[in-house]
């Protein structure tokens, strides 16, 4: 079905305005609620010595942030991996990413004695990026490069290869496997605080891969009509499917660093997305830039809400969501004889 672009202009402006509101129940709802007459008093005339407003400031601002960058990077790195790899399936773990960041975070806490969550940063992008730089190499081998078979079987053997290895590092130490766990799980809790004093260079990287992906948007949709017809209109496939596969690096690299392994994600906002704009990747990346984080944080949020005085990470909130619609595309490919 075709959209005009007055449609699609209006859907966006909907999705700003939905990431709006949900940026806003993010700071208001929590373990504490607070007014949004209290919330818009903190971010516009602070009050240093207001209990409120320090908690707007010091812990639910700065886990919003996390949520919107996070959210943003998933979000469009699963569009993306679903448009390199024709597979209506796939997220970034596909490439490897949240396995090789798990490694390098096992090996970090159970070598070098790493316990803080900001000390994991580098070494869960480092890992990331490692695991998606094997899994193209050995899918690049042949003739024919990097098809998304080959990066889909690449990424499946590489992740269960880690898999085996994780398992031994964690039961080797009980205090190893306790931190570990809690990082696996995926949360923007201890991520979102002092998150203010964040690495600039995650965010440049995290700003170079979402400029990759919006340049992707044309060659993504070449890749969508075949290999064979794609080169016949003159695309690059090696150069295209590369250019796609940093960006989904640097995005999900980043995104994992920030808040662990949170899946399904990816999986799920392009999903959203095709039936309400069509299948032009253009659109898809950009709507992507805000669906994202309006499903993390309102994970988030949920979380919050639902277990208090505790909370339930906003990875296992996303999980709850996203395995039923998994099961949904799964059902609708096989129905479809695809």
């Amino acid at each position: 079905m075709s959209r005009t672009r007055g449609t699609r202009l209006l859907g966006l402006a909907a999705a700003v305005g939905l990431l709006a509101l949900t940026v806003a129940a993010s700071l208001a709802f929590g373990n504490r609620d607070i007014p949004l007459d209290v919330v818009f008093a903190a971010l516009t005339d602070r009050a240093p010595g207001d209990v409120l407003h320090n908690i707007v400031w010091d812990q639910r601002l700065p886990r919003t942030f996390v949520g919107l960058l996070v959210g943003a990077a998933l979000g469009v790195a699963g569009t993306l991996m679903q448009g390199i790899t024709r597979n209506p399936l796939a997220d970034p773990g596909l490439l490897g990413v949240n396995a090789g960041a798990s490694l390098f975070v096992a090996l970090a806490i159970g070598v070098l004695g790493i316990t803080s969550p900001s000390g994991y940063v580098w070494f869960a992008f480092a890992g990331a990026a490692a695991a998606a730089a094997v899994v193209y190499a050995i899918g690049a081998i042949g003739r024919e490069g990097a098809t998304p078979v080959k990066l889909a079987l690449a990424g499946t053997a590489l992740t269960a290869g880690i898999t085996s290895i994780i398992t031994l590092i964690l039961i080797s130490s009980t205090e190893t496997t306790n931190a570990f766990r809690f990082w696996q799980v995926g949360s923007l809790a201890s991520r979102g605080t002092g998150t203010w004093g964040l690495s600039w260079v995650l965010l440049v990287l995290l700003a170079l891969g979402l400029a990759l992906a919006l340049l992707s948007g044309r060659a993504l949709n070449l890749l969508a009509m075949g290999d064979d017809l794609a080169r016949g209109l003159g695309a690059n496939l090696g150069l295209a499917r590369g250019v796609a596969a940093v960006s989904i690096v640097l995005l999900a690299g980043t995104a994992t660093a920030l808040a662990g392994p949170i899946v399904f994600v990816g999986l799920v906002v392009p999903h959203i997305i095709r039936p309400l704009i069509g299948g032009d990747y253009r659109w898809i990346l950009v709507y992507s830039l805000f669906v994202g984080p309006v499903l993390l944080l309102a994970a988030d949020v949920v979380g919050r809400v639902i277990a208090r005085p505790g909370e339930l990470e906003a990875g296992l909130v996303v999980a709850l969501i996203g395995a039923p619609v998994m099961i949904a595309i799964v059902r609708r490919v096989k129905l479809a004889g695809l």
